[in-house]
């Protein structure tokens, strides 16, 4: 039988501070990660600036830049080139008039393969995204890197199997999400860190592939109103869903794991997922009702 290994990595760190901060940490971090074998490594989402969306401040437009001009984008360019790794890169991009929780996917040659804009927005307090981003226009897509094809959504796109779903049709064999998700602003008493990870593990189970999630962690007061923490709590799991590295509510590092390829291959063969299903019948998921 033959092999076709990967390892992947998840990264979770605090993300307060300035834009040139913020990119040096997860540079640093990413550098740890190659170093430890990995050739997929996954930020957090919207890493170079604290989560400016947990209040409606019009000042907050000047951070989106067009995908090449993005600082973010930029270094991860050329980290990933100088690494020789494929880094998926989320950012606030702006496009003419429009504004887009985007990611651009980099490949280990530095070049953007292209980009994905989240498809799935929230409202809610602490979260006021529809505020900042349009719904994404750009469907759902898959990459090819490393001899595989890899789905990327972006935070609140983990709550939807249907995206989940849509990307392993597509060809995916692995399944990252950057996110940024911690306190619920309304509710002392509501943790959503449970259910955020057993949605994914729920992706993992249901589409027999790895899922890699990476969360920003600690407190953030920085552009007004109450401080707002971060849960962390980054994992990598395999294709049955176990739970094969994390990191908890207060840690700082990287999280790498390798995957036969090959063996998920046979695993979502003989699991027959994708063959028992019956699209015929599915009419009501794409009803507008």
């Amino acid at each position: 039988m033959t092999t076709r290994a990967i390892t992947v990595a998840a990264l979770q760190l605090p993300l307060r501070g300035s834009e040139t901060e913020n990119i040096e940490a997860v540079s640093e971090l990413i550098e740890a990660a190659a170093n430890d074998g990995a050739q997929i490594i996954l930020p957090p989402e919207l890493f170079s600036g604290p989560y400016f969306c947990k209040t409606q401040e019009e000042a907050h437009f000047a951070l989106a830049r067009p995908t090449l001009e993005h600082p973010s984008v930029q270094a991860m360019a050329k980290l990933a080139k100088k690494l020789k790794v494929a880094i998926p890169t989320s950012f606030f991009e702006r496009e003419g008039s429009h504004f887009y929780n985007t990611m651009a996917m980099i490949n280990a040659e530095g070049e953007i393969l292209g980009t994905y804009r989240k498809s799935h927005i929230p409202d809610g307090p602490g979260y006021q995204e529809k505020y900042y981003f349009r719904p994404g226009n750009s469907g759902f897509k898959v990459w090819d890197v490393f001899g595989t094809r890899v789905g990327v959504g972006i935070c609140w796109d983990q709550w939807y199997p249907e995206c989940a779903r849509a990307m392993a049709l597509m060809g995916a064999e692995m399944l990252f999400y950057p996110t940024a998700i911690g306190a619920e602003p309304q509710d002392d008493t509501l943790d959503t860190r449970h259910m955020w990870r057993r949605a994914m593990v729920g992706h993992a189970v249901s589409n027999c592939m790895p899922v890699i999630a990476a969360n920003r962690v600690g407190s953030e007061d920085d552009h007004g109103g109450p401080a707002q923490n971060f849960y962390g709590t980054s994992f990598i799991a395999n294709e049955w869903g176990d739970i094969v590295c994390d990191l908890d509510d207060s840690e700082t590092g990287t999280l790498v794991a390798s995957f036969d390829l090959d063996q998920a291959r046979l695993h979502r063969a003989s699991m027959g997922f994708f063959r028992d299903r019956r699209p015929q019948l599915y009419g009501r998921l794409v009803e507008d009702l």
